[in-house]
């Protein structure tokens, strides 16, 4: 980051002999700057990684990865490349530089403010110019000397998270508000650090401890947002959760180089060129190119998960010998398989060789990624689990088991229809009502059997406490066992 402070501007000197002698009296001063400017200390400091309201547990838990191993192969995706590496000396450039000249009541330059509100799921503002983030408040100020794009009453309020039909889940996201300030004027605070590179503000709130939503509200929207920036972005976090940044910190140390910043607790003036509040989200799981004004894909995702869990498998390609993989995701407190052990058996006769996946194997989710992509074949009841099928190989295929309750549409949503974007296939498993455990807890006339849609409608509420958490599932093993084998036959080659 360049500052000026020396006047450069050259003078033409006299010629002949008054040259030298001039030549001789400046000689003593020209050294005399060299030495003051290029080896005495200067007033821009770079700050350490680990500065106020980064320390603790991201200076234990973030490791920039240097490198990126296992790039995709796929010569359509060129968003997969690797981010730059995070800088390692003073050699390079930081993303970071206390300036205690930037103030409100410096001249602005005439920052831009651009709102969307207009999409279902997200709501969006990105600003750029002199943009300035104060976590305690939960305000970031837009400092400018032009009121252009100032919004009516000076102030926009958003919760950023991808999910705003769902007015309970947004209660859960602390709300961000946006100011515009023109200097001079009251509330636009002094900067305490000034940056180099643009700000993305997140939350990590909402249903985030869900795998299916950590992916489809987090971190494919922050992909979405932020990719653009080769790893040189700050990522700004609401709702600050250490447990699930660390869970999925393999995923966002593609995204971003640095250590993410807690909002909530951060007491600093941060001050960028640019920041996002809000992040593109498309729909569940997947990413719409059509939408994407940057040409992202799902695929294009999935090759950035690849690298960032070092995945071997690019492809499942049919087996001449041996037996192909088969990972089987298992509930434990609700669309559990009561009859697991069956199941199994059944699927290991058949010809798989089957993972059974526990809660307790899935936790683990870089090691877990690592077990998936090893993997031909992906099956489990509906449910977050499922969404593990992101690191599949291509060409693998995903079973989905769907309980009783007329629940094939939300089934499909969820994860039928994400499926071929991300180049797998897809099977579907609809149980019927001898398959379901509501048969053991209200009579075959009970309107759970013979209108369920009729409980659909009467809200979320009750078809979650009904279909969602008040069964668990006993598959019909021989009927079951037609699709296995089905399956079997196409991930093999028979002689």
């Amino acid at each position: 980051m360049k500052r000026g402070g020396r006047n450069e501007s050259g003078k033409k000197l006299v010629s002949g002999g008054g040259a030298a002698a001039v030549a001789c009296l400046l000689l003593p001063l020209l050294v005399l700057a060299v030495l003051k400017s290029d080896f005495m200390p200067q007033q821009v400091v770079h700050i350490a990684e680990t500065s106020i309201g980064e320390a603790g547990v991201e200076g234990a838990i973030w490791q920039p990865r240097q490198q990126l191993v296992a790039k995709s192969k796929a010569a359509h995706d060129p968003v997969v490349e690797a981010p730059p590496s995070s800088p390692a000396s003073g050699d390079e450039t930081p993303d970071k530089v206390v300036d205690a000249n930037r103030d409100a009541d410096v001249a602005a330059p005439r920052s831009k403010l651009s709102c969307n509100f207009s999409s279902y799921r997200t709501n969006m503002c990105a600003m750029q110019g002199d943009v300035r983030l104060h976590g305690k408040t939960a305000t970031v100020y837009v400092v400018s000397a032009s009121d252009d794009n100032r919004p009516d009453n000076g102030t926009i309020t958003i919760r950023p998270y991808p999910r705003k039909w769902e007015t309970p889940t947004m209660q859960l996201v602390r709300e961000v508000t946006i100011r515009w300030r023109a200097p001079p004027g009251p509330g636009a605070p002094r900067c305490t650090v000034t940056y180099d590179v643009p700000a993305v503000v997140f939350s990590t709130g909402g249903y985030g401890v869900n795998i299916f939503h950590a992916i489809t509200d987090i971190i494919m929207p922050l992909y979405n947002t932020a990719r653009e920036y080769d790893g040189r972005v700050r990522l700004v976090a609401t709702n600050y959760d250490r447990k699930w940044i660390a869970k999925y910190r393999h995923a966002l140390s593609m995204l971003s180089i640095y250590p993410i910043i807690d909002f909530d607790a951060d007491n600093e003036v941060r001050c960028f060129p640019s920041v996002h509040v809000g992040t593109e989200s498309h729909k569940e799981l997947g990413i719409d190119s059509a939408l994407s004004g940057k040409g992202y894909t799902t695929m294009g995702f999935r090759g950035l998960l690849r690298s960032a869990y070092s995945l071997k498998r690019e492809w499942v390609t049919p087996i001449k010998s041996g037996r192909p993989r088969l990972v089987m995701v298992l509930r434990r407190n609700s669309r559990a398989l009561t009859n697991e052990a069956e199941v199994i058996a059944a699927a290991t006769e058949v010809g798989f060789e089957v993972v059974a996946a526990g809660p307790e194997v899935v936790r683990d989710l870089g090691k877990f990624a690592g077990t998936v992509n090893s993997c031909d074949v992906l099956v489990g009841v509906h449910g977050a689990g499922l969404s593990n099928m992101v690191f599949l190989p291509r060409n693998g295929t995903v079973v989905q088991i769907v309980p009783w309750g007329e629940m094939k549409w939300p089934a499909w949503t969820s994860y039928g229809e994400p499926v071929a974007p991300m180049g797998l296939r897809y099977v579907e498993y609809e149980t019927t009502a001898e398959e379901t455990t509501l048969k053991d807890v209200y009579p075959r006339n009970h309107t759970v059997f013979t209108d369920p849609v009729s409980l659909h409608k009467q809200g979320f509420n009750m078809l979650w406490e009904t279909f969602l958490n008040g069964q668990n599932v006993t598959l019909d093993i021989h009927r079951f066992t037609g699709v296995l084998q089905h399956i079997y036959r196409s991930v093999t080659i028979t002689s």
